[in-house]
């Protein structure tokens, strides 16, 4: 009996062993989202979870709705369930659903409209740090650095803002800019402002004292 305990106990030991070598600390990265907007010039609404989208089809109330974009960026319609809508365009999905339903009526016009902005999430601004209150922000067209500032409430007490950073894909690669957040905010030099675009991530540490 002693024997057989013994062999278990070192079976168990091995297996520990092995998952444990088998085992990693690190996840895989984050999967990089390219926004689709690249210059504050050509900046379009893109819809995205939890947005309220309203389709309109001409001379058929039946079909038409209000509808929220699910967490998976889908809708179902009277018609058709399971429409992907997450980052398109209201123009886009519109012919979209016009050529769904082409297979239902006969020349279908549809508008398409959105209420409750939030947009997906590559293109959302987020702070972290060392804000008044570090949020996502969905972006606005011709957004800078002072305007989102001003939206999170500014910088705190213990902030460094000189050595704020900011993150940008480009291109699937992920760039990082140095921000001079108290020559803007503190000393009010607007030569420090910069254009923001959808999908920046600014990062705000604390001094060390």
């Amino acid at each position: 009996m002693a024997l057989v305990t013994s062999l278990k106990g070192g079976l168990v030991l091995f297996l520990l062993a092995l998952i444990a070598g088998c085992s990693s600390t690190y996840l895989p990265n984050a999967t990089v989202h390219n926004s689709l907007t690249t210059s504050v010039n050509n900046y379009q609404y893109l819809i995205g979870p939890n947005d309220s989208v309203t389709i309109f089809v001409w001379r058929n109330p039946e079909l038409s709705g209000s509808f929220i974009v699910r967490p998976d960026g889908k809708i179902s319609t009277s018609l058709v369930e399971d429409v992907a809508v997450s980052g398109k365009t209201p123009t886009q999905l519109a012919r979209e659903m016009e050529s769904i339903l082409s297979k239902y009526i006969r020349d279908p016009v549809v508008t398409v409209s959105v209420t409750n902005f939030v947009g997906p999430y590559s293109e959302q601004i987020r702070v972290i740090g060392a804000a008044a209150n570090p949020q996502a922000i969905s972006y606005r067209e011709y957004m800078t650095l002072l305007d989102l500032m001003i939206a999170v409430g500014g910088l705190t007490e213990f902030a460094d803002g000189n050595a704020a950073k900011l993150v940008r894909v480009s291109n699937g690669t992920q760039l990082t800019y140095d921000l001079r957040l108290d020559d803007l905010i503190r000393d009010g030099n607007i030569a420090a402002n910069v254009d923001m675009l959808p999908g920046d991530i600014v990062i705000i540490p604390e001094a060390w004292f």
